[in-house]
C-alpha cells in the first residue's frame, strides 16, 4: 500500500483529531498550563498519558478540571473520543487509540520499563496518520521519542516542550535529539502553534497557491539552500513533492508563502536541516505486500541460486532502505530458502542497504523494532528471526551480518555493481522523469546479465524495454537481459551531468498546405532575382508546393496513390543526394550545392547541378526550401585523342569513381539523418509513455484520494442520519409527554400562525394537519373569546403572561392562558397558548354559592 493510501484509511478511522499529551516527572504544572491556553471549542480531543503510581489512586482528573473548561475524563476501555474533551489515563494501565476508540490493557513490562507514552503515540499514528498530533512535556527519561518517530513518519505534527521551561528535561530533550520534533516552545505557546498548523494546513492561509512565478522561484531558491546545507541535490525531485513538504514546514511556522519561508530558512540554517529530513520520506514495514515477497521467494531466488556456482557469494542492494525492514525482510527469505537446499552452506547472500537519511540507517544497524512489527509478518519468522528484548525484537544476528548499511545518495554516490538482484520500491515515485530515466540504465549496469530487479507497485521500467524483460509485471520483477547496456549511454553519478545535444527544430508545415493568393508571385520574383532554371518550393517534409519551369526531366510522378513528395518524385539516380542535400539545408539553415550529376548510367555530354537553398525571406516563404535544376554542358573533347600511355588513369574513369564516392557518402547520410529521426521519434514516443505513466500516477493517487473522501462522506452521513433519529425520537417523546398531560395546547409563531398542536386542543379549536401555518384568525372553536387573537398579540408585544376563563358554546369553561414561547438562546419566537379544564371546578363554586 502506498504511504498516500495509508494516510488516507488512517483519516476514515477516527473522525475526531486527538492530540497526545505526553509527562512524567513535573507534568502535573505543565499539563495545566497547557490545558489552560486551549479554547474550549478547539474542536480537538486531547488525550494525556502521564506516567502515574499504580499502587496509588490518581486525582489527575480533579486536578486537571480545575485548568479547564474542557470536560476531564478517566479513560475506559473502548470509549470513543469526543471533541473538547480531555481524557486521563487510568493507574496501572496501557493505552492505545484504534477506529477512535481508546483501548485500555494490562502492562505488559515490569514497573519501571514500561513505556506508556510511546505506545499510545504509535497507536496515534498508526489510526490518525497524517493527522496525529504529538507532543512531549516536561519528564525524566526518553519516553515519548520513538512514539513521535512514528508521528513523524505518517507526516503528523510533533511538538516538544522548550527544555529550558521543563522542570526535568530529559523527555524534551530526547524527543529534540530525535531530530522529529517540528514545533519547540514553551507550553504556554503549544496550543496556538497546533491550532495555527490545522488552519493553515486545510487552506485558510492565502499564500499556499504561489506555485508559479515569485513563489516557484522561491522555492529554486529554497533547494539551492538546501543543496548547500546538505550537500544533497534534490531538484530531481517530483514539483508536488517539493511543494508538499516545504508548505507543511510553512504551516509549521505559521508562515504565509514561500518568500517568507526562504527569509526564515536564511536567518535559521537548522530549519533546512529539519526541511532536509521532512524530504526523506521514510515509509516501510516488514514484509510490504506479502504477494510480490512470496513470488520473490518461490520464483526469483532460487532461480538466482540455481545459475550461481557452489561457493559463490549473490550480491543485493536495497536501494532507500528506510529504516531497514526491507533488507532485514530480504535476508530472512533467503535464509528461509537456504533451509530448503541440500547443500546450504555453499550459498550465501551479501545484501548492501543504502538511504540517503543518516537516522534512518542508525536506526537499521541497531535491528531493533517495536512491539507493533508483531502485525506485519508471520509469528513463525518472528519467533525464528527475533529475539524479544525490551519494550520490542532484537534482529537475530545471523540475519544482521548479512546486510551492509550505508548512506547513500543514488543521485550523486557511485552504485553497488556486480548485483544479483536490485530492490528499489517506492523511492522512483518521488523522482522526476528525468531522473527516473537516468537511473534505469545505471541499474542495469549494476546487474549481473541476468540479475533480478524489483520496482514498487506504481513504478515501471518505462521506456528502457531492451534492459529488462519482465518476470512478473503485477509484482513489478524483471530481469536484466542479456545484452550488455553500453556504458557511453550511462549517467554514472561521479561525472558532470552530461548535457543532451538536441537537433534543431524543423519548420513543420502541414501537407496539406494551401498556397496563399500571393504565394506564387513572392516565389517568381525570388526566382528571378536569384535562378533562372527548373526549381520547385517544397516544405519540410518534402511535399512540393510551387513548380517553376519544365521539371519533367528531373522529376516524375510515381506509380499508385498521387504523392507530391519530393523524395518519391525525384529521379532515383539522383534521389539519394537530393535527400541529403535538403537535410543538410535545413540543419545548416543555408544553401547546399551539388555538382556533376549524372541523371542516367549512359555517358552523356551533359551532367546536372542542384541548389538547394533555405528560404528566410520574403517571410511568406520563411522555412521552405528552393531546389533549383541546372543542366551544364560537358566540353566537347578535341578531334584527335591520344590514347593512354600505359599506366595512365582514364579521367572519364576518375570521375565516374568520385561519382560513386559522392554518391555513397550520400547514401551514408541519409541513413544517418533516417536515424536520426528514428531515434527523435523513438524519444518521443518515451516521452509521451512517461507522460502517460506520470497520469496514471496522479488518476491512482486522485482514486486513492477520492475513496478516501468517500469514506469521510459515508461516516459523515452515518453520523447526519445518527442525529436525525435522536430529533425524530426526541420529537415523539415530547408528542408524547404533550398529550398525557391531557392539557390542549397551541403552538403559534412570531406572525401568530399555527405551528403545532396537541390532540385535545382538536375539540375545542377546530384543527387538522392541513391546518399547520395557518393564522389564528381563520381557525373556528367553541370559545366565546372574541379576544384570543389580541391577547396573544399583546402577550408577544408585551412578553407577559395572560390568563382568563372563557365559557364554550358547549357549557364548558376553560382557563385559557397564553404565555410567550422562548427558545433555549432565550429568543421570542411566538406564544403558547393552553386551554385547560375548569369546568367541575366551576360547577362546585356554582354549588357552594347556592349552598
Amino acid at each position: 500500500m502506498s504511504q498516500h493510501a495509508e494516510k488516507s484509511i488512517a483519516h476514515a478511522n477516527s473522525a475526531v483529531r486527538a492530540v497526545g499529551l505526553g509527562a512524567s516527572a513535573g507534568g502535573l504544572a505543565v499539563l495545566e498550563q497547557f490545558l489552560a491556553h486551549v479554547p474550549p471549542s478547539s474542536g480537538l480531543a486531547y488525550v494525556v498519558v502521564q506516567h502515574l503510581d499504580p499502587t496509588q489512586k490518581a486525582m489527575l482528573v480533579e486536578l486537571l478540571q480545575r485548568a479547564t473548561d474542557m470536560p476531564v475524563l478517566e479513560a475506559t476501555d473502548t470509549m470513543r473520543i469526543e471533541p473538547d474533551v480531555v481524557y486521563v489515563i487510568p493507574p496501572n494501565k496501557e493505552m492505545s487509540l484504534a477506529g477512535g476508540l481508546l483501548h485500555l490493557a494490562e502492562p505488559v513490562q515490569p514497573r519501571g520499563m514500561r513505556l506508556p507514552i510511546d505506545l499510545f503515540f504509535s497507536s496515534l499514528a498508526r489510526d490518525q496518520g497524517d493527522r496525529s498530533i504529538g507532543v512531549v512535556l516536561s519528564g525524566m527519561g526518553s519516553d515519548g521519542s520513538l512514539g513521535l518517530q512514528a508521528i513523524k513518519s505518517q507526516g503528523g505534527l510533533t511538538l516538544a516542550q522548550a527544555p529550558e521551561s521543563a522542570q526535568f528535561d530529559s523527555m524534551p530533550k530526547s524527543a529534540i535529539a530525535t531530530g522529529c520534533v517540528d514545533i519547540t516552545g514553551p507550553v504556554s505557546d503549544l496550543p496556538d502553534r497546533i491550532l495555527r498548523f490545522i488552519k493553515s494546513k486545510h487552506g485558510d492561509s492565502p499564500g499556499y497557491d504561489d506555485e508559479a512565478g515569485d513563489g516557484q522561484q522561491a522555492i529554486g531558491s529554497i533547494l539551492g539552500l538546501l543543496k548547500e546545507r546538505s550537500k544533497h541535490d534534490l531538484s530531481d525531485y517530483k514539483p508536488s513533492t517539493l511543494r508538499r513538504r516545504i508548505q507543511r514546514r510553512l504551516g509549521v511556522h505559521g508562515l504565509t508563502n514561500h518568500e517568507a519561508y526562504e527569509q526564515f530558512a536564511r536567518d535559521n540554517p537548522q530549519e533546512l536541516d529539519l526541511l532536509f529530513k521532512e524530504m526523506l520520506i521514510g515509509v516501510t514495514s516488514f514484509f510490504r505486500d506479502p504477494v510480490v515477497w512470496q513470488e520473490l521467494r518461490d520464483t526469483v531466488m532460487p532461480a538466482l541460486v540455481a545459475r550461481s556456482p557452489q561457493g559463490t557469494r549473490l550480491r543485493a542492494w536495497v536501494v532507500g532502505c528506510s529504516t531497514g525492514e526491507e533488507a532485514y525482510s530480504l535476508a530472512m527469505v533467503f535464509k528461509e530458502l537456504l533451509g530448503e537446499l541440500d547443500d546450504p552452506e555453499s550459498r550465501s547472500l551479501q545484501i548492501f542497504a543504502s538511504d540517503l537519511s543518516a537516522d534512518a540507517i542508525n536506526v537499521a544497524r541497531k535491528g531493533h523494532y517495536p512491539q507493533r512489527i508483531t502485525g506485519e509478518m508471520d509469528p513463525v519468522r518472528l519467533g525464528r528471526f527475533f529475539t524479544a528484548q525490551g519494550s520490542g525484537f532484537l534482529i537475530n544476528s545471523d540475519i544482521r551480518e548479512m546486510v551492509l548499511f550505508a548512506q547513500h545518495d543514488v543521485i550523486l554516490d557511485p552504485p553497488f555493481t556486480k548485483l544479483d538482484l536490485l530492490s528499489c520500491r517506492n523511492l522512483m515515485i518521488y523522482f522526476n522523469a528525468e531522473l527516473q530515466s537516468r537511473l534505469m540504465p545505471l541499474f542495469s549496469y549494476s546487474l549481473r546479465p541476468g540479475g533480478a530487479l524489483l520496482l514498487g507497485g506504481s513504478e515501471t521500467i518505462g521506456k528502457f524495454h531492451a534492459l529488462f524483460t519482465p518476470a512478473s509485471q503485477k509484482s513489478r520483477l524483471y530481469w536484466r537481459s542479456e545484452y550488455p547496456v553500453n556504458a557511453g549511454s550511462v549517467y554514472f553519478p561521479t561525472s558532470p551531468r552530461r548535457v543532451l545535444t538536441r537537433h534543431p527544430q524543423e519548420f513543420n508545415v502541414s501537407p496539406s498546405t494551401v498556397l496563399s493568393a500571393n504565394l506564387q508571385t513572392h516565389a517568381e520574383q525570388a526566382l528571378l532575382q536569384e535562378f533562372s532554371p527548373a526549381a520547385v518550393l517544397v516544405n519540410a517534409q518534402g511535399d512540393i508546393v510551387f513548380i517553376n519551369g519544365s521539371v519533367g526531366k528531373y522529376l516524375e510522378p510515381a506509380s499508385g496513390k498521387a504523392n507530391w513528395n519530393i523524395h518519391v518524385m525525384v529521379r532515383p539516380t539522383i534521389r539519394t543526394q537530393i535527400a541529403a542535400a535538403l537535410r543538410q539545408a535545413q540543419q545548416d539553415k543555408g544553401s547546399v550545392e551539388v555538382r556533376g550529376l549524372r541523371l542516367s548510367e549512359e555517358p552523356i555530354q551533359t551532367s546536372l547541378d542542384v541548389t538547394v537553398k533555405l528560404m528566410h525571406e520574403p517571410h511568406s516563404l520563411a522555412g521552405l526550401v528552393m531546389v533549383v535544376f541546372r543542366d551544364v554542358v560537358a566540353p566537347v573533347p578535341a578531334k584527335r585523342r591520344r590514347k593512354p600511355a600505359d599506366g595512365a588513369v582514364d579521367p572519364q574513369l576518375v570521375e565516374e569513381l568520385q561519382r560513386c564516392k559522392d554518391e555513397i557518402l550520400a547514401l551514408r547520410q541519409e541513413m544517418g539523418a533516417s536515424a536520426e529521426e528514428l531515434q527523435s521519434a523513438n524519444e518521443e514516443l518515451q516521452s509521451t509513455n512517461e507522460e502517460l505513466q506520470s497520469a496514471n500516477e496522479e488518476l491512482t493517487t486522485s482514486k486513492e484520494e477520492s475513496q478516501s473522501m468517500n469514506e469521510e462522506l459515508q461516516t459523515l452521513n452515518h453520523e447526519l442520519q445518527t442525529k436525525l433519529d435522536d430529533l425524530a425520537l426526541a420529537q415523539s417523546d415530547m408528542q408524547n409527554l404533550l398529550n398525557s398531560t391531557d392539557i390542549a395546547t397551541l403552538f403559534l409563531d412570531s406572525a401568530l400562525n399555527v405551528r403545532r398542536y396537541t390532540e385535545q386542543i382538536t375539540r375545542i379549536i377546530h384543527l387538522r394537519e392541513g391546518d399547520i401555518g395557518r393564522p389564528l384568525t381563520d381557525l373556528a372553536s367553541t370559545l366565546n373569546y372574541p379576544g384570543l387573537n389580541e391577547d396573544a398579540k399583546q402577550t408577544l408585544k408585551t412578553l407577559t403572561l395572560t390568563e382568563k376563563e372563557i365559557t364554550t358554546t358547549d357549557g364548558l369553561w376553560f382557563l385559557v392562558r397564553i404565555k410567550p414561547y422562548r427558545t433555549l438562546a432565550n429568543m421570542i419566537h411566538g406564544v403558547v397558548i393552553t386551554l385547560i379544564d375548569i369546568t367541575t371546578a366551576k360547577k362546585l363554586e356554582a354549588r357552594l354559592r347556592k349552598g
